[in-house]
């Protein structure tokens, strides 16, 4: 069984009676023209190869599909609140996404429609897994900088530099480290604000380690390597059960754009 993702990026713009389709499909369309509402769908789906083709469904079908049926359900909503002057809440969001599942649900042949994200903004998505939508997920990327050493007291000089290289500088290094904190919501949680849950992931996590050596000021890290492993498992602990009516789905950490480790329990 293979699962595939393909990302759908279009614009909105409230402001024209009639969209504007564009030529560039890596940079939205229909494109926006002006200053737009930018969005990007994530569609996964799941299912075996066909032997003929080695494709679980082409990616074509899937950025036809979402282009003459799903775009138009964003167009709409938006424009309609932009009108009225009505916010759309993280709710109505996972309303929206339900009738694109809907919609959506029997478009890619014997692939069988498993995920859908809704990118916000680059840092920020919600995502669906069933059109009933028991749950919605919720996820934001932070940003901290921070230092730490690699090194185990158990070992010697050589020792420790064979197994943690530069990282065991003494001097210690640093890393501009971005986290990614997922929350799994009840349908029914009218009341999830996103400042609300940001201030939860600052005052738990991003305090404590923002600019911080993380060997030396942390004391959750003393006598044990603050690892990007280390570091995911103890965001997660200090996150846990803080969010109210939903639940910690994962902890995602990257200590450089080509190192990251995901944590949950």
């Amino acid at each position: 069984m293979h699962k595939l993702v393909r990302a759908v990026r279009f614009s909105v713009n409230p402001f024209l009676a009639v969209p504007t389709t564009g030529f560039n499909s890596y940079a939205s369309k229909p494109c926006g023209e002006g200053l737009s509402f930018y969005l990007n769908l994530w569609v996964e789906v799941i299912g075996g190869l066909d032997p003929d083709t080695g494709f679980v469904v082409n990616v074509n079908r899937i950025d036809r599909s979402v282009r003459r049926f799903v775009v138009s359900i964003f167009d709409e909503r938006i424009k309609k609140s932009f009108d009225m002057g009505e916010h759309v809440s993280i709710m109505e969001i996972c309303g929206i996404l339900r009738r694109v599942w809907c919609v959506l649900g029997d478009k890619f042949g014997s692939a069988k429609l498993s995920r859908l994200r809704l990118q916000l903004n680059p840092f920020r998505t919600v995502a669906i897994e069933s059109e009933d939508i028991e749950v919605f997920y919720f996820s934001e990327k932070f940003e901290f900088a921070a230092m730490h050493t690699l090194w185990n007291d158990k070992f010697g000089d050589q020792k420790n530099f064979e197994l943690f290289g530069k990282c065991a500088n003494p001097a210690g290094h640093g890393h501009n480290y971005v986290v990614e904190v997922t929350v799994q919501k009840p349908e029914g949680d009218e009341g999830f604000r996103i400042v609300d849950f940001e201030k939860v992931v600052d005052a738990e996590f991003i305090s404590l380690v923002d600019h911080k050596n993380l060997n030396v000021d942390v004391p959750e890290f003393s006598g044990k390597n603050p690892t990007v492993e280390n570091v995911a498992a103890f965001a997660w602990h200090r996150l846990a059960g803080k969010f109210g009516a939903g639940e910690l789905s994962s902890v995602t950490v990257w200590e450089t754009d080509r190192t990251y480790c995901t944590y949950k329990e």
